[in-house]
């Protein structure tokens, strides 16, 4: 026993005289490094650390490499006599005077540039180099050197780009001042700012310097990517953000970036469901310079038309990035390259989310409400989904931001992180250039500033002067307006609103709020309209896709390649990207069910999409004419039909997204719902088959007087009150003149209504409404709720407000 002791004594001490070695160390190497050495090597070198020892086994790839600690910093700075020079230097600080700080940031940089560095930190640093390129079996290794502050990347403090990174350093020179450099990059303007704001002492805080195998991604591809989405928090998706080129260029906002959205939840069942794919505008990218560095170059138009990553790779760093993630505990903002002559994916960093992982799960929904007619003048990638206004101010470069006052609008070309100082001055921010994760993106994010990204021609249309109105609220399109537009911001209370006996649905269309609304309290989604997804997403009509080498319209042809810039099939382009609308919605809102209607376009709306007017005839009333189920069957359109089912089946059996059901709209007779029914089962999407349900609209009269023989063939209905009312009372609902007689309260209305709930409710089938009365008549929802109609599906600015009125009536 007193041996058993002994031994676990000795145990302890050597482990104490290690880690007491470890923190005398000038150098450490990543397999010696672990998330718990921050104090030592920083945030971000600290990390590396600990996914090369921890992740690698799992077959995640870091590139090795060694670390500088912040005790090499701080000897430095003591053996040059820098400490107390910083000290005097830094006691006339003032953050507010631009022209002051620029002064003290550039005379301490200059501090200790201009040092040499001790002999014996030299020899070391060497040496770490040279036992490197033994590692990799080379000479004169290509590095990355990376700066990594000692209050960076942690989970109240990101440090993002406050401080320099040094890529494709070549050789023993380069890499001395490569070092130098990012000792000195501590006091660049931007990161003295954010230490005085976040309470940070300047002689405190460390830097360690990380020096890495460089990833060739100048000759393959590279990106960022979050374990959430960066709009809205909605965190069972990973968003992965990719270039052509070395990573740089993302960060500084030349580019947009293609971007990917992976739904964790079915990624783990081993699906594949890439549920976003939107193709970037990647014409420019950085590659490696002969002697070092990196130089621009143009991306060739043919790989402009392409994804910079194949499928397989996507979903292979999503698995990474949920494995990570999982590691740390806590969302992460993940940094990735592809090695262009391995072929190989690497993380070359990973670091705390820090803008919605910080945030307390708040029970306060704030909706930004904006209503105009008017027509944006501008627009671009929304970054948020706030709303702000102010006065222009246009800076083109960075040498004028102490000219900006608080409260104006910031406008300019993209933002790096010098601009960071004028970040919290500003009302909104807008860029010509970027994407969702650029500088003024992230910083944006952060700060809950209003920021529209990749606005085209910005620096043209707007003038310093200009009054604009900026609004992020439509999902990613971020609209300008010219002048003040009016807008409401409504709070809500959502830890107050207790379960209901009617499920609470919601009606979507724009898959891009989906992620948003998913916080409002819900029971899934009862209506996701087709129409605005093929409208917004992809403008053509189906059959012109569908027939495109036959088109013999060249102008029209040029207009269609232009829309589907990178896909040669452009059948598959509508599928694809009707499954990816779909699928938005579908992952939002997971397990619950998800009801989506197919196409229920009428002629003048389909004639109004690209190439319509070769298919669509003109109907003198659209409103009863070709539409919903008769356009199915029909010879003509049937081959639109079969896209749509196709999409169907991807978001189920690609995605993995079973929670969609389906609902054929305007289905006059059983016998139009057989036949539709039957091409579903041909084309593979069979009722009942993995749990699929097929639902039919209950908005004609014959729906309601057949009720019965439309349920022996259907699984379930939904009332669509705007037309049952128009075709009961015979009301074009389109004229002004007869919109007096009578709408969806009228006595006839309710009675149908009444019979359906009856017959549904005793046949234990679904049912629902997702038409407009019960969110417009707090007074129609409480009658369905009082005949306990199963569902109601309501538009999302209702919810809040119908559910409100129920639980009152019956308290």
């Amino acid at each position: 026993m007193l041996e058993k002791k002994s031994e676990e004594k000795q145990a302890k001490k050597l482990l104490e005289n290690k880690n007491m070695r470890k923190k005398q160390a000038l150098i450490l190497f990543l397999n010696q490094i672990s998330k718990e050495d921050v104090p030592l090597v920083g945030g971000k070198n600290a990390s590396l650390g600990e996914m090369y020892s921890k992740l690698s086994r799992k077959g995640i790839n870091v590139p090795f490499g060694f670390c500088l600690t912040s005790k090499a910093y701080f000897y430095y700075l003591k053996a040059n006599g820098i400490d107390k020079k910083l000290k005097e230097l830094f006691k006339d600080l003032n953050i507010s005077d631009i022209k002051k700080l620029k002064q003290i940031g550039k005379e301490a940089r200059n501090l200790i540039l201009k040092a040499d560095f001790p002999k014996d930190l030299e020899k070391k640093i060497l040496k770490s180099y040279q036992k490197l390129n033994q590692f990799y079996q080379t000479k004169d290794l290509e590095v990355a050197v990376r700066s990594s502050a000692t209050a960076e990347d942690l989970p109240s403090a990101s440090f993002a780009g406050q401080h320099e990174t040094y890529l494709n350093v070549k050789g023993e020179k380069e890499l001395l001042l490569a070092i130098k450099k990012c000792f000195a990059s501590l006091f660049n303007d931007r990161a003295i700012v954010y230490r005085e704001e976040k309470g940070f002492s300047h002689f405190k805080v460390g830097l360690s310097v990380g020096v890495q195998k460089m990833v060739r991604s100048d000759l393959a591809s590279s990106g960022v990517m979050f374990t959430l989405d960066t709009e809205t928090g909605f965190d069972k998706v990973v968003l992965i953000n990719s270039i052509f080129g070395v990573g740089e260029m993302i960060v500084k906002g030349r580019v947009v970036p293609d971007t990917f959205y992976v739904f964790k939840e079915t990624l783990k069942e081993n699906f594949r469901p890439i549920i976003v794919k939107n193709l970037g505008r990647k014409t420019r990218k950085y590659v490696f310079k002969k002697e070092g560095g990196l130089k621009e170059v143009k991306v060739p138009l043919k790989d402009q038309k392409r994804f910079s990553l194949e499928d397989d790779e996507v979903l292979t760093l999503a698995k990474w990035a949920m494995e990570i993630e999982k590691h740390y505990g806590r969302a992460q903002d993940i940094e990735w390259a592809k090695d262009g002559k391995e072929g190989k994916l690497y993380i070359v960093q990973s670091r705390p989310e820090t803008v919605h992982s910080l945030k307390k799960r708040s029970f306060i929904y704030r909706e930004y409400q904006i209503k105009t007619k008017k027509a944006p003048i501008l627009t671009g990638i929304a970054v948020g989904d706030k709303i702000g206004e102010g006065r222009v101010h246009v800076i083109k470069d960075v040498s004028k931001i102490s000219e900006f006052k608080k409260g104006e609008v910031l406008v300019t070309r993209m933002t790096d992180p010098d601009w960071v100082s004028i970040f919290p001055l500003a009302s909104a921010i807008i860029t010509q250039e970027g994407g969702p994760t650029c500088h003024a993106a992230i910083v944006s994010r952060e700060l809950g500033i209003p920021c529209i990204v990749g606005v085209k021609d910005v620096l043209k249309v707007l003038k310093t002067g200009d009054y604009v109105t900026v609004d992020c609220t439509q999902g990613r399109e971020g609209r300008i307006f010219l002048g003040k537009v009016d807008y409401k911001v409504k709070e809500y209370d959502l830890k107050k609103i207790p379960k209901l006996r009617t499920k609470i649905m919601l009606n979507v269309g724009v898959p891009e709020t989906s992620f948003r609304l998913s916080f409002l309290p819900n029971d899934g989604v009862g209506l996701a309209r087709e129409e605005f997804i093929i409208a917004q997403k992809i403008k053509i009509h189906p059959l012109a896709l569908y027939h495109f080498r036959k088109l013999k319209n060249k102008k029209l042809k040029k207009k269609i390649e232009a829309l589907t810039f990178g896909y040669k099939d452009k059948r598959k382009f509508y599928i694809d990207k009707l499954a990816e609308g779909i699928a938005q919605i579908a992952a939002a809102f997971y397990p619950k069910k998800v009801i989506v209607r197919f196409s229920d376009f009428k002629t003048n709306e389909y004639r109004n999409l690209i190439g319509g007017e070769l298919f669509e005839e003109k109907e003198e009333n659209p409103m009863i004419g070709w539409r919903g189920a008769a356009r199915y069957y029909d010879e003509k359109f049937r081959p639109a039909f079969e896209m749509e089912i196709e999409a169907i089946k991807k978001v189920r059996d690609v995605f993995g997204l079973k929670n969609v059901a389906v609902m054929v709209p305007f289905c006059r007779t059983p016998e139009e719902g057989r036949k539709v029914l039957k091409i579903l089962e041909e084309k593979g999407l069979k009722q009942g088959k993995d749990g699929l349900e097929v639902y039919v609209m209950c908005e004609i009269p014959s729906n309601v007087i057949l009720v019965e023989k439309f349920l022996d063939i259907f699984d379930g209905m939904s009332i669509g009150s705007n037309d049952l009312t128009q075709l009961t009372l015979g009301i074009d609902r389109d004229n002004a003149k007869i919109a007096h007689i009578g709408n969806e309260k009228n006595e006839a209305v309710k009675e149908e209504i009444k019979k359906v709930i009856e017959v549904c409710r005793r046949r234990k089938k679904y049912l629902g409404i997702c038409g407009d009365a019960p969110s417009s008549f707090p007074d129609f929802a409480q009658f369905l709720f009082d005949l306990k109609i199963p569902s109601m599906s309501l538009s999302p600015d209702a919810v809040l407000k119908i559910i409100a009125t129920l639980i009152s009536s019956s308290a």
